[in-house]
């Protein structure tokens, strides 16, 4: 046994937090596990077919299958997701596989170790593991982790390969949901083995209800799998790799290099050894003790076996021996090993990156691509986690200056990341590349191109993703009758695409004169995008069916509805312009668009006043859905759109609860054009199904609104 041990152990780990709660599908818990390693967890095989709703002894492999654990800790639980990476089927004591359920009262194998598929935030302190032996005082916990259901036990018998154990005739009995927990000894503060069945009194032959107590039937009697036959059938099936440090390649270039800049800037064991402790802590392993050092050797393997191992070590010597960080980087780029991050840094970023709303994490692939444009295939998992993860092994690219050490890959990539976020949410990543690279020794004007480079291609993308539109000013002129003024928009600014605002129209006739100038931009359109159309109503014209126009004539084959055709919004100036003091306001939600940040007003109490206070309160919201009844709804609904909400979502009709502005809750706040448009069109194809009359009051910051009281507004654009 070296210097550095395979996890860092503690005695005084509390036990109650070894528990793993393993779930079913309902969200029970079905048994228990306990942890091997930061990110490993043993359980026994017949707990985890009972998660994934299979016979108990079913021996096939469940690859690809995912089961859901709970961890608990002192701050609480977290739920978490993981796969099988290694399975050892429980099989019959003469070696046969297949147990007979009613048959064989005890076998062989039945362990799984489960793979957590994210590191968690907050790591549990993983317990001793030590022998079994009889007379042992044991404890177990129910699968649910709960403090009030340990079960206390003495090890009768153990002969390495199955341990029988009786249980206290008071408090708990082992019972069903106990199995795959952990055996705690209670004198040694160490894990000796899991639980693995419990044997039952008899049932009778015809009811299988249990049989009267008789003092001849065994009771309280269990049996659990030693630590001796958990370690060898492991073994046997390739997991050495828990247990045992592995060996460096002798042959890779960084091990005689590291070795030696290791004993030039280490050349003491009293020094070599605080700086390894630090590392072993930061990196979840465990050492020797206190008082000794590894060998120079044993360090520069460590830190060609443990991934992140050399980027800790350079974040210890960042403050106590800054001059030794430039060769010890130099040296582990020879390697393939380092990986690029330390655990603490690559915990941060995560924890950034999870708080991001989905919008923006479904964006990552498009950032990488445009950080990256001749990056390497990507790897075949498209998890967040997979990507980032072949992102540390790719080199930098800073061209600042022809000697000095690139930036990263994966610092560019998230600095594309965070031009897309929220101002908070991209200080924060900011903050965290920079202290990447300082940690490197990477010069900040190096960063700050790249930094750049993504305000560059953000800018664009915001002139490319918007989509070409018409503005239409309509005012109703008489019953049925409105005028209308068009202008058009390719990106530039608007321009006129009708002069004449005294001629008065019916929908219909407006329909087709809309249509008309958005067929020709559709087809003009370089993306193939459909325009958006805009329409500029007063306050009395937020209701009007705009969506529902039909240009269509007697003799058309096809119809022409505006609504189902186009994105169709509308937006109202003198509403937003009523009151300049929220225009600020108006301006900051439409920077948070891609938060989705909602507010949901369905209480017909609830009038100008109440959300008034809401708007106040959520500065942040972006959007409103309303869904009340009419006599409300448009006081809400204009009391939003003074106050500077963009995005506002309403159903015209009369029914007390809108079909259509449920659905729109589940649609990004960017896509809610296309959505709105899409859910019109099917309540031509399905009437029946889709009842909704929605509407959207859309209003981009980014964009001009003309102010409908001036007296000719257009003309100044």
């Amino acid at each position: 046994m070296g210097w550095f041990l395979k996890a860092a152990r503690s005695a005084s780990a509390d036990p109650r937090y070894s528990v793993v709660s393993v779930l079913g599908a309902a969200g029970t818990s079905v048994g228990g596990g306990v942890l091997l390693a930061p990110d490993q967890l043993l359980t026994c095989a017949h707990v985890v077919n009972d998660a994934l709703g299979r016979a108990p002894f079913d021996t096939r492999h469940p690859v690809g299958r995912s089961i859901p654990v709970a961890l608990h800790g002192p701050s609480g639980t977290a739920r978490h997701t993981t796969r099988v990476s290694y399975w050892v089927p429980a099989r019959r004591r003469d070696g046969v596989p297949g147990v007979r359920e009613n048959r064989d009262h005890e076998w062989l194998g039945d362990l799984a170790v489960l793979q957590l598929e994210a590191m968690p935030a907050r790591p549990v302190p993983l317990p001793e593991w030590q022998p079994m032996e009889p007379g042992q005082s044991l404890r177990a916990w129910h699968g649910t982790g709960l403090s009030s259901s340990f079960a206390d036990v003495r090890v009768k018998t153990c002969d390495g390969v199955i341990a029988y154990m009786d249980g206290d005739a008071t408090g708990m009995a082992i019972a069903p949901a106990y199995s795959g927990g952990p055996l705690w000894a209670v004198s040694r503060n160490a894990v000796v083995g899991i639980v693995a069945a419990h044997i039952m009194p008899p049932t009778h032959p015809t009811t299988g209800l249990p049989e009267p107590f008789h003092s001849q039937n065994v009771a309280r009697r269990s049996w659990g799998i030693p630590w001796q036959r958990i370690e060898n059938e492991l073994r046997a099936v390739g997991a050495a790799a828990l247990f045992d440090l592995p060996e460096p390649d002798p042959e890779d270039p960084a091990l005689p290099l590291l070795t030696d800049l290791l004993d030039r800037c280490m050349p003491s064991p009293s020094l070599r050894g605080d700086h390894a402790r630090a590392v072993a802590e930061r990196c979840g392993y465990g050492y020797a003790d206190q008082e000794t050092a590894p060998t120079t050797e044993e360090f520069a393997r460590l830190l060609l076996t443990e991934p992140r191992a050399l980027a800790t070590l350079v974040e210890v010597l960042q403050r106590r021996d800054p001059a030794a960080v430039p060769e010890l980087l130099a040296a582990g780029r020879l390697s393939e090993i380092p990986k690029l991050l330390s655990p603490r840094e690559h915990r941060r970023l995560m924890h950034l990156l999870g708080l991001l709303p989905a919008p923006i994490k479904a964006r990552l692939t498009e950032a990488v691509r445009a950080a990256l444009p001749l990056a390497a295939a990507f790897p075949g998992d498209d998890s967040p986690e997979a990507l980032l993860d072949h992102l540390e092994c790719l080199p930098g690219d800073s061209r600042t200056e022809a000697d000095g050490l690139r930036v990263p890959g994966l610092l560019r990539v998230i600095e594309y990341v965070a031009v897309l976020c929220t101002p908070a949410q991209r200080a924060d990543l900011r903050l965290w590349c920079n202290s990447v690279v300082d940690r490197l020794g990477i010069p900040r004007p190096s960063l700050a191109e790249r930094r750049s480079d993504a305000e560059d291609w953000a800018r664009a993308q915001r002139r490319r993703t918007a989509p070409s539109r018409v503005l239409a000013r309509i005012t109703r002129a008489a019953a049925d009758r409105y005028r209308l003024r068009m202008w058009c928009d390719e990106g530039e600014g608007p321009r006129q695409a009708s002069t004449d605002g005294d001629t008065t129209y019916s929908g219909a006739e407006a329909a087709g004169e809309l249509l008309r100038v958005l067929q020709a931009l559709y087809r003009a359109a370089p993306d193939g995008r459909r325009p958006l159309l805009e329409a500029h109503v007063d306050r009395e014209g937020l209701n009007l069916p705009i969506d529902e126009w039909n240009s269509s004539a007697p003799d058309d084959l096809v119809p022409g509805v505006l609504g189902a055709e186009y994105p169709l919004v509308v937006i109202c100036p003198e509403l937003l312009y009523r009151y300049e003091r929220f225009l600020p306001d108006w301006r900051h939600r439409w920077r948070h668009l891609d938060t989705d940040a909602s507010l949901y007003f369905g209480d017909a109490a609830q009038g100008r006043v109440e959300v008034y206070g809401a708007l106040l309160e959520n500065k942040d919201a972006v959007r409103v859905f309303v869904d009340v009844p009419p006599r409300t709804r448009d006081e809400i609904v204009q009391t939003c759109l003074m106050m500077g909400v963009p995005v506002v979502v309403w159903d015209r009709g009369r029914q007390p609860r809108s079909h259509a502005v449920e659905r729109m809750t589940a649609v990004t706040a960017r896509e809610l054009p296309e959505g709105v448009r899409a859910y019109r069109a099917k309540t031509i194809n399905r009437p029946q199904e889709y009842t909704g009359h929605p509407v959207l009051a859309w209003a981009d910051a980014d964009r001009a609104v003309p102010r409908l009281q001036l007296s000719e507004p257009w003309e100044s654009i």
